[in-house]
């Protein structure tokens, strides 16, 4: 059995790499092009992480958007969307957030139930020791809370995650969940969609934070695919292969 799951990173930047500004809105960097782009990969996934810092801050849904997506899945035996993973160290994540609470339509979840048995609504929340008793207190109705160490442990976590059957992960945020990968070599593949303008912030978050990455001036990531979405531009990096292993 793999290990772990085939990684895959997905980001929308801005030209000068901001993944945000510092206002309290929430900055639109992709396109529809680029938006249907990302929920085609959704579809093709099996679970989508995402850091608790997100949850908090954008409180996103993470399900995949098109009907016909969700549909195909169903009938592959799927559920309509992807598990949903996230990590936090505190534990103390409002159930009420869109991550636990959105899901399919009931009609497609029905399908799905009676072709599989089981609700298709995977919730995994990762939390550090030190936060366990507070995740399982307010998260154990909604989600399945797992212990993953004093120091949250990403080769933990997708060891679990493929006992669990997952066997492609998306990882969608922030910026400290991505640099966590990065620099522990724990990534396939990192599809970055560049928008066309610069947010010129410092106290805005940037894609990655300061570390060390594998991926260096010695050993650069291999450019699989350059792609043009209106005027977002989509850069493919192979992180793993000939060039570089993760």
């Amino acid at each position: 059995m793999r290990q772990r799951p085939h990684v895959l990173l997905s980001c929308a930047m801005s030209i000068d790499g901001f993944i945000d500004d510092a206002s309290d809105r929430r900055l639109v960097l992709s396109n529809d092009a680029d938006l249907d782009r990302v929920d085609e990969v959704r579809a093709s996934c099996d679970a989508i992480l995402v850091g608790a810092g997100t949850i908090r801050t954008d409180d996103p849904r993470l399900l995949v958007r098109s009907p016909a997506r969700r549909r195909d899945r169903v009938a592959r035996g799927l559920p309509p969307s992807p598990a949903k993973v996230t990590l936090t160290s505190r534990g103390d994540l409002d159930p009420a957030a869109r991550f636990f609470t959105a899901a399919a339509p009931a009609d497609e979840l029905d399908a799905f139930a009676r072709a599989d048995g089981s609700s298709g609504s995977s919730r995994i929340v990762y939390v550090a020791s030190a936060g366990a008793e507070i995740a399982r207190g307010r998260l154990a109705d909604v989600a399945t809370v797992v212990d993953a160490g004093q120091q949250i442990d990403l080769s933990f976590v997708l060891a679990n995650l493929v006992s669990r059957g997952i066997g492609r992960l998306m990882v969608e945020g922030g910026c400290s969940v991505y640099t966590q990968f990065l620099t522990a070599g724990l990534a396939d593949e990192l599809e970055l969609a560049v928008a066309p303008f610069f947010v010129g912030d410092s106290g805005a978050p940037r894609f990655v934070r300061d570390g060390s990455f594998l991926w260096n001036r010695g050993h650069p990531a291999r450019l699989a695919e350059v792609g043009r979405l209106g005027d977002v531009v989509l850069l493919r990096y192979a992180l793993s292969g000939p060039q570089g292993s993760a």
